[in-house]
Parts: C-alpha cells; structure tokens; sequence
C-alpha cells in the first residue's frame, strides 16, 4: 500500500510538471479605444534646420583707419541709422566744415549779385518808360539794356556757383560717411571686432576679414531646413507648418511655408533635398528664440479635425490591425485608410468609435484567434 501511494505521489508530479512546461500562457498586451480626433498629412525635414534672421548685416567700413570711437557694446539694441562705430576723422570733418562755410558764402554772394541784378532790371523798365517819352537818348537806354543783361547773366553763374559749393558740401559728407559705420536697419549688435585705438581694414577682394560688427534684426525669423526630394513636390508656399527647437522641448510654434529653393541639394553621400523656408506666425512672445538655434519643420499637407482616427503603431501592412473583441479575443481586421502621420491614421470605414486596436503587435502569441489579457 505505501508503495503505490509513493508511485501515484510521482505520477501526480510529473503530470503536474508536463502540464507546466506545456502550458499555454496567456499574454499580456496594450490595447487602444479608437475615437475621433484631428489626423494630419504632414512632411518633415531630413535633418535639423536652422533658426535665421530675415536681415543679418556683416557690416565692415570701406576704409581702413584707427578706431576713434565705439557707440555701441555687444548686445545693444540700436535703431535704423544709429551711429555704431566711428574711425578717427578729423581731418575729414574740418573739409566738411570748410565746405559747408563756402557754400553759405556763396549763396550769400548769389544773395546780393542777384539783388544787384533786379536792380538793375528795374532801373532798365525805367529806362525805356523814359526812351518812349524821348525823355532820355537811345545811347542811355542801350547802357541800362546792357548792364541789365550783365547783371543777368552774372546772378544765374553765381547760381551755378552754389550748385558746384552744395556739391563740394555732399562730397565732403560723403567722405566722412566713409569713416562712420551706421546701422541700416533696427537690431541687435551680435558681436564688434575692433577697439578702440585699433586698426581697421576693410576686407581684400577674395580674403574674408571678420566684420566690424554683426548686426542681427531679431523682429522677423525663420527657420531653414532641408526636405527629402520626394516629399518636396507636395509642398507649396502658403502651407501651415509647425515649428519645434531642440531648445523648448514640448512646445510648438506656428509657422508659414514662405519659400521653396528652385534647385535639389546633391551632397556626396547624402540623400537629395529640397530647402524649404517657413517663417514664425505669429512672431512667439513667451520665449526668447535666438539666432542659430536647431529646429524641425512639419508641413501640414492637409488634415481633418474630427475624424475617426487608428494610433499608426496599431497598423499592419497600411490597412489592417487586429481588433481585441470582448472576450477578449484576437481577430485581424482590414480598414480604408485616409490621412496618417507617424502618430494617427484615418480610418474611413471598417472601424467603429470604441473598437479596441492592439498597441503590442510583437507580444508572443498575440495573432489572430489567440485570447489575451489586457493590461491596465
């Protein structure tokens, strides 16, 4: 009797151990409850883009001379017109002011040549009232005649003689600009090469100098970036985009296509691209964005706002996933899909609003007519 109770506890353990190494586990799987939502048709850059400015000025002198002044410091604001840096120029203001003494002695001198002038016009209007009365001879009306033309002509060259002085003044102006370094438009100093008492020299043609100032206008950026090829030829300006910088992870901003390059980049090694353009709209006013800061493009081709939507990792081969039944069952389903992105895909018919969608695709044995449980 005890050895049959031995043999049949053994028996009772083997069969417990064959039924535990031939059981049938029952996995473990995320699902998705399809419901409505926006779904979009979008095109990404190929690699990261750039944060430019619409004006960036590499502003240098024409002239070479010695740093007299600096008006401004690395991160200043300054204004269109605002006198950044000024070479030393004495010597040219002095010629200016020469100039411009001349020029008020000169209209000074038409002043009263002219004057002179209309006198003598009035004394030959008298004349010849008198010459008709033969109050006077006809020798003494040719004298008031010819004084009178005299007196003409020499108000209209000293009215020539100020256009030369008021051109002598713009020359002189001019060649003081030379040594003055102004800003052309509103911005923000990005960086000053030079000091005060250095020399500076303008760059020769085919040397690059470092600019005297970099002047950056940070009121209207854009973001560069390069696109794949074949996606470039569904683009157009005008599309919505929506702008991410590496710098603010989590945040979007909106943004305009405002321009497509004529031309395919061809780099050794590198796939082709297009660059394409999009500008921030509006311009953000919560963060400060900087120039040269890395940042993505997606060009919304078209999209829906309230569609029934599939999460894009639930498909299998575009137009299929497998649906999780309320037994809890597997069963693989097709669909028509529409718009879809790396995140969602339009489903136009074959699924219903509250379907549950399959998430863990590579779970062992999770394929159609398996049961499996749902995780919380």
């Amino acid at each position: 009797m005890r050895k049959i109770l031995i043999a049949l506890i053994i028996m009772l353990g083997l069969g417990g151990l064959f039924y535990w190494l031939n059981r049938t586990e029952i996995p473990q799987v995320r699902v998705a409850t399809l419901e409505t939502g926006l779904v979009e048709s979008l095109v990404a850059n190929t690699r990261a883009g750039t944060v430019r400015s619409c004006r960036r000025s590499k502003l240098s002198l024409p002239l070479g001379g010695t740093v007299a002044t600096l008006h401004v410091k690395n991160g200043d604001r300054v204004q269109q017109g605002q006198l950044l840096l000024e070479l030393w120029n004495n010597d040219q203001k002095a010629r200016l002011e020469q100039a411009q003494a001349h020029l008020r002695a000169t209209r000074l001198n038409v002043e009263e040549i002219c004057h002179r002038a209309a006198h003598d016009k009035r004394e030959l209007d008298r004349a010849e009232t008198l010459a008709r009365k033969k109050v006077i001879s006809s020798e003494a009306l040719d004298s008031a005649r010819t004084k009178a033309d005299i007196s003409t002509h020499t108000c209209e060259r000293a009215g020539v003689e100020t256009k030369v002085a008021e051109t002598q003044v713009s020359l002189q102006q001019a060649l003081l600009d030379q040594t003055q370094l102004k800003a052309p438009f509103s911005g923000v100093v990005a960086e000053i090469n030079g000091e005060v008492g250095e020399f500076v020299t303008p760059s020769p043609p085919g040397i690059v100098t470092p600019p005297a100032v970099d002047l950056i206008a940070d009121d209207c950026l854009y973001v560069r970036a390069p696109i794949d090829e074949v996606d470039a030829a569904a683009i157009q300006v005008g599309m919505p985009a929506r702008i991410t910088l590496d710098a603010f992870r989590g945040q979007f901003f909106t943004g305009v296509v405002t321009r497509i390059a004529p031309y395919v980049q061809d780099y050794e090694k590198q796939a082709r691209t297009v660059d394409i353009e999009a500008h921030f709209k509006p311009m953000p006013t919560e963060v400060t964005l900087l120039v040269g800061y890395s940042a993505d493009i997606e060009v919304i081709l078209q999209h829906n706002d309230s569609t029934l939507r599939v999460p894009t990792e639930a498909v299998i081969e575009l137009n299929k996933v497998m649906l999780v039944g309320t037994d809890n069952v597997l069963s693989l389903r097709e669909f028509e899909p529409g718009l879809a992105n790396w995140t969602w895909t339009e489903a136009k018919s074959g699924l219903t609003a509250g379907d549950r969608v399959l998430l863990s695709l590579d779970a062992t044995g999770a394929e159609a007519g398996a049961r499996v449980q749902v995780a919380p």
